[in-house]
This record gives structure tokens, sequence and C-alpha cells, in this order.
């Protein structure tokens, strides 16, 4: 048989005993093109000027996510040489010499390779219609299947490929050149060394790092680069010190309490745990801090998406809205620009007033985290002037309230205003509180209808109260364009740049812009975001799955023996379940009591009224933690079903 045609022969075996690396690494090669394909879509990028920084932004992730790939190759290729390593020392005893066999083994991992990226990138194309039709669906446009060939993005991804498994296979090259037959033979037997060799020193190990886990948890969640820095440090101290003080722990913990080590299947379980983590604990470290680092990414691309999201929500309820502070309230340039460029169906010009006491804002203030910006008092509005924005925004009528006055307000401060019992006195009218609105009505803005409330009052009780804006809000007969929104802010440059104050006087918004803002942010920011993630769990869980399918033959040895000493199959099972259960389960709740804190302050950071619903602190943590372990359970379950199809089926 020629070296060629056992390369093929081996790398076939390869493909079907490591089927949970090929199927990873084919889904590698799909992401890294797919999302090659966004960086050289011009179709994509011609969208909107605000998709220009995607290219560079998944040039970034990508070169995080081909190290992160990378080093799952490299991994996967050496305990491939390991599990290996008798076999080829055999063909070294045969009459191969050591570069045949080094160039044996790089051959099957070539093809293997190969393989996983050709079968990768057919998948890849798949995928990149997925994100083509996502983007085409957030900026509302109609999405037309076209399958394209993109070479650029073919050549970049192979070019990554290339990359990772050159690295990885000339470092084993040397490695398999350099060693005897002896080495080859018992290099399987090879171990992690004992990192601690005392249990005092294994405890001041492990209390040391529980406090550098908890100061580091803190400290990344101050607003300060470099101290984030240094609490990234003691998180990464934190998981080493925790893993391997923890597997040297575990058997003097049990040799002191013989009671529980002899309990059910304690004995069992604890015993190949300890072996494994005493193997492999600095692997499970870098598993531990991956996790860490998905579950961060992961919540953060989430609170990205409800930022934008909720922002242009708010502000996208009007086609067409104008706000004009300051000593030049004049919205006549921008009225004759409308009247000749931008179709109205429906429009009006209105004032923002003042009330002389911030009496509900204190009230506010008492209850909830409120911040007022612009606003010394309560911004008040004229009925009749409510009544035509919400017939702009499309929102159904509502009734006056005779001796009442109407609050609208954003979500978040809908519960404390409901409660509110103060009567108010305006133009000399006596009104006491009535019903509370709370459609979006464009109030994350101190020039715009109040900062997350406004008081609605009968049209008379405004006389003598401060104006503080100018207010205009249009529904256009269609969306108004780029070019639109540019010549509009133009006049807002051109009329206020003598002003004392510039800036802030004149504020333009258009329902078509915010919704492609939030559209650019979203494909720009948190696509990047979940590639980065989805990239990270999926080498974590792979290297775990590897390591655990790879045990196969040592499992089965050993059930069969306990099934010859009288264990029942169902205690053999349950046994096989709780090993799994904490094997799978030890790396990923470091991640979880770091990460969850994390997210959630991220998410309480935007102002009020913006994070809401779904895209609340807790949703936002559940769904974090939901996609984690949804790709996280796929491969728990491949690996048990494996295991207990090859292991315990075979023992009876």
């Amino acid at each position: 048989m020629t070296l060629s045609k056992l390369s093929l022969r081996n790398a076939r075996r390869q493909a079907r005993d490591y089927l949970v690396y090929f199927v990873t690494v084919m889904i590698a090669a799909a992401l890294i093109y797919a999302f090659n394909g966004l960086v050289f879509s011009s179709e994509v990028r011609s969208l909107s000027q605000m998709m220009d920084p995607l290219p560079l932004v998944i040039a970034m992730a990508s070169v995080v996510v081909v190290c992160v790939f990378g080093w799952l190759v490299s991994y996967s290729t050496r305990f491939m040489l390991s599990r290996r390593s008798r076999e080829l020392g055999t063909y070294i005893l045969i009459g191969l010499t050591n570069n045949h066999v080094a160039r044996l083994f790089c051959l099957e991992n070539l093809a293997v390779g190969g393989v996983a990226l050709g079968l990768g990138m057919t998948l890849g194309g798949l995928l990149y219609q997925a994100l083509r039709a996502i983007v085409m669906a957030l900026f509302g446009l109609p999405y037309r299947f076209s399958l394209t060939l993109s070479l650029p993005a073919i050549g970049l991804t192979t070019a990554y490929f290339a990359l990772i498994y050159l690295y990885a296979l000339l470092r084993n090259r040397k490695r398999i050149c350099k060693m005897k037959i002896y080495d080859l033979i018992y290099f399987e037997k090879l171990n992690e060394g004992a990192v601690i060799q005392t249990g005092k020193k294994r405890r001041r190990i492990f209390a040391v790092s529980i406090i550098l886990g908890v100061v580091g948890t803190i400290l990344i969640m101050v607003k300060h680069l470099f101290i984030g820095l240094i609490g990234a440090g003691c998180i990464i101290f934190f998981l080493f010190g925790f893993f391997i003080s923890f597997a040297s722990g575990v058997p003097a913990f049990f040799d002191k309490r013989p009671a529980r080590k002899y309990q059910g299947q304690n004995l069992l379980v604890f015993r190949t745990l300890t072996a494994k983590l005493a193997t492999m604990g600095i692997v499970m470290a870098v598993i531990s801090m991956i996790f860490t680092a998905t579950l961060i990414t992961e919540g953060t691309g989430f609170v990205i998406h409800g930022l934008v999201k909720g922002r242009a929500e708010e502000n996208a309820c009007f086609d067409l809205y104008l706000g004009i502070e300051g000593k030049k309230q004049d919205p006549g340039a921008y009225l004759d620009y409308i009247a000749e460029n931008i179709p109205v169906d429906q429009s009006v010009l209105y004032r923002v007033y003042l009330d002389d006491s911030p009496q509900v804002q204190d009230y506010i203030n008492e209850c909830i985290v409120y911040y007022n910006y612009e606003y010394d008092q309560d911004p008040v509005l004229r009925f009749s002037d409510y009544t035509a924005l919400r017939a702009i925004a499309g929102y159904p009528a509502v009734e006056p309230e005779q001796g009442r006055y109407l609050i609208h307000c954003m979500t978040y401060l809908e519960e404390p205003l409901q409660n509110y019992t103060q009567a108010l006195t305006l133009g000399g009218i006596t009104l006491t509180p009535g019903s509370v609105y709370t459609e979006h009505l464009s109030q994350s803005y101190g020039v715009a209808n109040g900062r997350g409330y406004i008081l609605i009052v009968p049209d008379e009780a405004v006389e003598g109260l401060h104006v503080h804006h100018l207010g205009y809000a249009a529904k256009t007969a269609e969306p108004v364009t780029a070019a639109q929104y540019d010549a509009l802010n133009d006049i807002a440059d051109r009329e206020y740049d003598e002003l004392e104050n510039p800036l802030g006087d004149a504020f333009v918004f258009t329902k078509a812009h915010e919704e492609a803002e939030a559209a650019a942010q979203t494909a720009v920011f948190v696509f990047p975001l979940f590639y980065l993630a989805l990239a990270l769990t999926m080498t974590a869980a792979a290297i775990l799955t590897i390591q655990q399918l790879s045990e196969a033959e040592h499992y089965r040895r050993q059930f069969a023996l306990l099934r010859k000493l009288g264990m029942a199959r169902r205690e053999m099972a349950c046994a096989l379940r709780n090993q799994f259960a904490i094997y799978y389960t030890m790396p990923a709740i470091p991640p979880i009591l770091i990460a969850v804190p994390f997210i959630l302050h991220l998410a309480q950071a935007p102002e009020p009224g913006v994070m809401v619903g779904m895209n609340s602190p807790a949703a936002i943590v559940t769904i974090s933690l939901g996609v984690f372990f949804l790709i996280y359970a796929v491969y728990i379950l491949l690996a048990y079903t494996s295991l207990k199809r090859n292991v315990l089926q075979s023992a009876f």
C-alpha cells in the first residue's frame, strides 16, 4: 500500500472517529466564508454609508476567530498524535522513517481539513444567503435568492485555513521527526504535570484564586479601560488557580471523608473525574476562559442590539421631526425646503412649554432613576397638538378628560405616574391627574416631546407658560431619503452657526434614517460579536467532547469489569450521566458567575426607558445563557449518545 493510499484510508477513519472535530471544522469554514462574503459584498456595503466600517470590524473578528480555530486544530492534531502514537511508532518499527510517518500524519490531516473546507464553503454559501436575508430585512428591503460565488471570499477563507493547518501540522511534523520509537509508543502516557504538590499550597492557591475571581468580576464592570484590563487579568489567574487547585483537592476531600467516597457511585464518578482533571486542568481553565469570553461577547451583542433597537423605536415614531430650541425659533427655512422637496400628507407645527414648577419631576426622582437633562420644570403640551401628533404617528385618538391633565410617558415611568395624585394649577386652571399613555412619542431627547414624559393639558391652560422649544412633526407620502435628511441637517448648520450655543439647538429626526442607522449598527457591531461568540463556543465545546469521546475504549473496559462485578445497567447509566454532568458543568460554572453580573451591569448602563421588554437586563441575561447552553447542549448530547451506545451496549 502506497503512502498516499494509507493516508486516505487513515483520513477516512480519522473523520469517522473524530466526527465532532470534523463537523466543527466544517462549520468553522462555513462561518468564515459567510462573513467574508459580507466583507466583499458590494450590495451590502451600498445599503448605507454607515455600513462602511463593516469590513474592518468583521476582519478584526475574523482574526480572533482564526486564532481560536487555529488553537482547536493545533490542540486536536496534537491530541490525535498522542492517541495514535503507538500506531505511528509501529510504522517506524516495520521500516518507515520518521519523515515518512510525519508526512503520512500531515497528509491525513490535510485531507480531512481539505474535505471539511470544501463542504464548509458549500454550506457557507447557504449561510451567507441567510445573513444577506437578515441584513435586507433589517433595512426593510425585499430579499431575492441569488446563488453567488465570491472568489475573494473563497481565496481569503482558503488562506485562513492554510495558515491554520500549516502552523499546526508543521509543529507536529517537527515533533514526530525528533521523536524516537520509544517516545512515540509512550507519548500517549504523557499527562499534565502535577502543578501543586502539597495540600497547604493547594488551599492557599484555591483561596487566592477565589478572591481574585471576585475582585476581577468587580473591576471589569468599572468604566475604565486600564482597570478593566486588570480585572480581566485577575479573572484569568482565578480560572487557572481554581482548576489547578480543584483537581488536586478532590482526592484530599474524599480521603478525609471515606463514608462519602463509598456512597452510591461517588467512588466511580469522582475517581474518573479526578483522573480527567489531573491530566487536563490547564485545558479546563482555558476552556472556562473561552466560555467566559463567549458569554460576555454574546451578552454585549444583545445589549447593543437592544440599545439601538430601543432608541430607534422611540425616535422613529414620526416620518419627519424637527426640534428647534434657542433664541431663533424660526422654522421658515425648513418649511420652505420641505414644501419644495418632501411630499407631506399630514403635519403639525407646535410648541412645548414648561410649567413653573417641577413637581411631577420631583415625584419621579423620588420613585425611580430619572435623567432630566435639559428640563428643570415639567414639560407641557396642548391637547390639540397632542391629538395631531397621535394622528401623525398612527395611534388611536384619545378623548379629553374634563378637569384633568393626561400624561404621556415612556414605559419605565408608567407605574409611578399612574400612582401620581397631585393636582396642577396652570393658567389659573386646576387640573387633577388623568389617564397615562405610553406609545412611542420621541421622548428620548430634550428637544422633543419631553424627556421621558410630558403633561397634556387643555389648550387654554398654557397661557403665560415659557416656551421650551418649537416642534414640527410630519407624515410623509414617501420615506425621507438620505439626501433629504442631509439637506435638512445642512439647514440646521447654516441657520444656527452664529448662536451662542450652536450645538443642540436644532435637531432633525427621520424614521428612515433612524431605522437605517439601527440596521447598520446591528450589522456592524452585533453580527461580528455573535460570529465571535459562536466560534468560541464551538471551539471549547468541541475540545471537551473530543476529550470525552476519546475515552470510549477506557469506559468500555471499565463498565465491562463493573458488569462482571455485579453492577446493574441502571447503575452504570446513572454513573455515566453523573460523570457527564460534572465534566461539562465544571468549566461552565465560573463563566456564569463572572458573566451574569457583567451583563446585568452593562444592560443597566444605557439611559432609562431604552432597555425594556425583551431587551431588559434580566431578559438579555436569560437569552444569552439560553443561546449558549443550546449550542453547548448539542455537543453534550452528541457525546452522551455516542458513549452510551458504544459503552453500555457493548458492556451487556
